[in-house]
């Protein structure tokens, strides 16, 4: 098996349809041992089930801007869990206000309160980790499209994003010292709890559908398995990347087809005949 022998922290499960779930999946099956972590309490009550189905009593509160969470996190690793191998990130948040109407619109707060949490996030969480990590580990966050492109109602996301995968980079450099990796994997729409926010998601989504050069949406599962890939050791020449799982999405400089108003797939140019 693959992870036989690894050990690693899942930082942002939210639940069952979560991209951090495909991951810890995939890991899981591949014989790795996973320690997992919840905001607050509320969402306690979600992780903790899932962390027993994948065989784990270790779970950590974690509240990523908090200093001092961070600060026992590392403790609370080394104490019950010896070095750990990896670190998955899954976390971003923004206002909602700020997910809708126009970028420029973006109050100070929004911004800071998005790029904080969606990206320095990662500076903050890796920095709390190395300690309690293997020389040769990985470090996997989670980006979007949005990043490099406009993606229509991402808005401060796509500019928090931007900033995560320029992180990633940098951090790549940091962390190569020790042999561990940083990555991220950049996945295509998917119907989880962070999509739920954000406008015509639906739209977004059927887009991708019928334009991706596969003709499909990605799944948990698919996504699941190429972090593993990256958090494993057949990835160990791989750092600083960030790896796309969009069913070819990215590649695309203009959609084929579109839908009509009844749902129907066009091409494009034939709407404007």
């Amino acid at each position: 098996m693959i992870m036989k022998g690894k050990k690693g922290l899942i930082v942002g499960i939210a639940n069952n349809k979560s991209i951090a779930y495909g991951i810890a999946k995939a890991c899981i099956e591949q014989g790795a041992e996973l320690a997992f972590t919840y905001l607050n309490e509320q969402l306690e009550k979600r992780v903790r089930p899932i962390a027993q189905e994948f065989g784990s009593d270790k779970i950590y509160e974690l509240d990523i801007n908090n200093p001092s969470h961070l600060d026992a996190l590392t403790a609370s690793l080394e104490k019950d869990f010896g070095k750990i191998d990896f670190v998955v990130h899954s976390v971003a948040f923004a206002p909602k206000e700020a997910l809708s109407g126009k970028f420029i619109n973006t109050t100070k707060e929004a911004f800071d309160i998005a790029l904080g949490t969606s990206a320095y996030s990662l500076v903050s969480l890796t920095r709390a980790c190395l300690p309690a990590m293997n020389d040769g580990g990985s470090v996997l966050t989670l980006t979007y499209l949005g990043g490099p492109k406009y993606i229509p109602h991402y808005n401060v996301m796509g500019v928090a994003k931007a900033a995560l995968e320029a992180s990633v980079r940098y951090l790549a450099v940091d962390c190569g010292e020790r042999g561990i990796r940083v990555n991220a994997i950049s996945a295509g729409p998917i119907k989880t709890l962070a999509a739920s926010g954000i406008g015509d998601f639906k739209m977004i989504l059927n887009w991708n559908e019928v334009n991706a050069p596969l003709k499909k949406n990605v799944t948990t599962d698919e996504v699941g398995n190429s972090g593993m890939y990256l958090l494993s050791d057949l990835s160990t020449a791989v750092t600083g990347e960030v790896h796309y799982v969009d069913a070819g999405y990215n590649i695309m400089g203009m959609g084929m087809d579109t839908l009509d108003e009844e749902g129907h797939t066009v091409l494009a140019w034939d709407l404007q005949k």
